[in-house]
């Protein structure tokens, strides 16, 4: 159907995972416009088939301290009330094809819905950093998705505004699910990647801002979760070093 919609024909000849990947292309560069009830019942049903395979992580049974947690693995593998989304300011998700970055992953996982939400919440404006937007989390083991933008870190050295820039970025999202009634909220690395905030110094601030605010909150549980094994170190010291 993607292929019909852009005028060309279906690639023949291609492994499962080639099959995968040109899917997954197609609909990272799709726009966000409506799509059929046809088109949606059969990607919901394969995008759930590989939420399956990839195995949903049950986040009921980690260890919790202090009503925290730290997790290292793909954000979109757990059944979180919420998930944190490092997304631009225009929330379209990332257009590049293929593309690893949590804002592609989430998106590819979740379904097209996510961008086509976003853009009706949007409406070709843009979400200032530190604030964030919910939208339905569609195919993921999860509820909810929380899109938030981070700042942009110029040189490795972030201003006092960067700083409070991704203050914001967590406080926000715990107070939008103390809104919400939401009882566990998994937050990524923000800003760490592309946006170029140093690895060490970021966990160190979402560590401290979640320990500040989360007694606010008395039923919610944070995962923080990370991919890259720098970031697991950086976050275990932290966690050791701020729990003293």
């Amino acid at each position: 159907m993607l292929c019909r919609e852009k005028g060309v024909a279906s690639p023949e000849n291609l492994t499962d995972r080639q099959n995968a990947e040109y899917f997954r292309a197609l609909c990272n560069v799709r726009p966000p416009l409506p799509a059929n009830d046809e088109f949606l019942t059969l990607q919901d049903r394969y995008l759930t088939a590989k939420s399956m395979e990839r195995g949903i992580v049950d986040v009921t049974r980690f260890a919790y301290k202090d009503s925290m947690a730290l997790w290292q693995g793909d954000i979109t593998r757990l059944n979180s009330e919420a998930i944190v989304n490092a997304c631009n300011s225009a929330l379209l998700g990332c257009f590049q094809p293929l593309h690893n970055c949590i804002d592609n992953v989430i998106h590819s996982n979740a379904g097209m819905q996510v961008r086509r939400d976003c853009h009706n919440i949007m409406q070709g404006s843009q979400l200032p950093n530190g604030e964030v937007v919910v939208t339905s989390a569609y195919n993921l083991p999860c509820r909810f998705i929380f899109h938030t933008v981070g700042p942009i870190v110029q040189n490795g050295q972030p201003s006092e505004k960067d700083m409070l820039d991704l203050t914001n970025c967590y406080r926000s999202c715990m107070e939008k699910a103390g809104e919400m009634g939401i009882d566990s909220l998994a937050l990524c690395c923000l800003s760490t990647g592309v946006y170029g905030y140093p690895k060490d110094l970021a966990a160190k601030l979402a560590i401290a801002t979640v320990r500040e605010w989360l007694p606010r909150f008395s039923d919610l549980k944070i995962i923080f979760t990370v991919y890259l094994d720098a970031d697991k170190t950086h976050y275990e010291r932290e966690l050791s070093r701020q729990a003293e």
